[in-house]
């Protein structure tokens, strides 16, 4: 897709990069007609750089990554359209349930508290978060349907990638983490009773629960020790790691193996399927580009001389 952004920049360099003496103030690209507004670019370029402060980009490096963001704006505004011109557009409902779940994850005003901190506008989060809906929903119920998997497609690409398909010996542990001994031994006795790992975390909250899988020949030197003959159901003793001590729980031991063609049909699937969204992802945006109209600020886009450029022209982009 990026030599398709590429080339999205530079025909509309030469067609549309004449910034129009009559445009509103902060639009830095039309798609369709659609502004784009440098507010839009100026959120993702802070998200990029966020936790990097000290650092002073050159800028020619803020003027490729700008025109990088544009692209996926670009992209994510001609999602937008498609799904409006399909009476499939992104609803105020799904809008609603995408961010509570968001702020399911924060208890009481968290989450606005964090916006604070960031410095993120809200109307601008929500703005990204409609793009990112979009694009699933464009995924799902566009793309999806159109693309079968074949038997015949999915054995060959077993048979002739095997080695994916290979499981190491190894063993699944639940790990209970803490600050010390008594935390989290506390920790596997709730375990112990059935509570869930968030419920452990919930009332020992500098007590982490987890299940990890470790191959043998990755297995810590620390560890080996108390893990070589745990028998299934049974915990170590706590182990201490620096500033904090661990029990494992072994769940489960596993020999190597080969998974069968059909144990390894869901991830065959899941690669096919992946493989086969990009391609008719990729296919679908070239011809939207061939048939839309995108304008781009010169700011953001290669110098050239000025009588390449012939104002006020309309022309739809070219991508070959």
């Amino acid at each position: 897709m990026k030599k398709i952004l590429i080339a999205l920049l530079l025909s509309s360099f030469l067609i549309g990069g004449c910034k129009n003496k009559n445009e509103e103030p902060g639009i830095i690209a039309r798609v369709n007609g659609k502004p784009v507004y440098l507010t839009q670019l100026d959120y993702k370029y802070d998200l990029m750089h966020d936790g990097s402060e000290g650092f002073v980009p050159s800028v020619k490096q803020v003027r490729d990554e700008y025109g990088q963001i544009l692209g996926d704006i670009i992209v994510q505004e001609l999602v937008s359209q498609e799904l409006e011109q399909r009476d499939i557009p992104v609803s105020d409902k799904e809008m609603k349930e995408a961010e509570d779940e968001v702020r399911s994850d924060y208890p009481d005003d968290a989450f606005e508290q964090i916006l604070i901190e960031e410095y993120i506008d809200l109307n601008a989060w929500r703005s990204q978060l409609k793009y990112q809906i979009a694009m699933d929903k464009f995924y799902q119920q566009i793309l999806r349907p159109e693309i079968k998997i074949d038997y015949k497609e999915a054995e060959e690409y077993y048979r002739t990638h095997l080695s994916d398909f290979y499981i190491p010996a190894g063993s699944s542990f639940v790990m209970v983490k803490g600050l010390s001994k008594d935390l989290v031994l506390k920790g596997v006795e709730l375990y112990r009773k059935g509570l869930s790992p968030a419920a452990i975390s919930g009332k020992l909250r500098k007590v982490s629960v987890r299940e990890i899988w470790i191959r043998n020949d990755q297995v810590p030197a620390s560890w080996k020790p108390f893990v070589k003959d745990l028998d299934p159901g049974k915990a170590t003793p706590v182990i201490n790691q620096q500033k904090e001590v661990i029990c494992l729980i072994l769940k489960e031991k596993k020999e190597a193996t080969l998974l069968t063609p059909l144990q390894a049909y869901p991830m065959v699937e899941k690669v096919l399927l992946e493989r086969k969204l990009k391609d008719k992802f990729e296919l679908w945006l070239k011809n939207k580009l061939q048939n839309s109209t995108i304008k781009i600020s010169k700011e953001l886009l290669p110098e050239v001389k000025k009588n390449a450029l012939e104002p006020e022209k309309k022309v739809n982009a070219q991508v070959n």
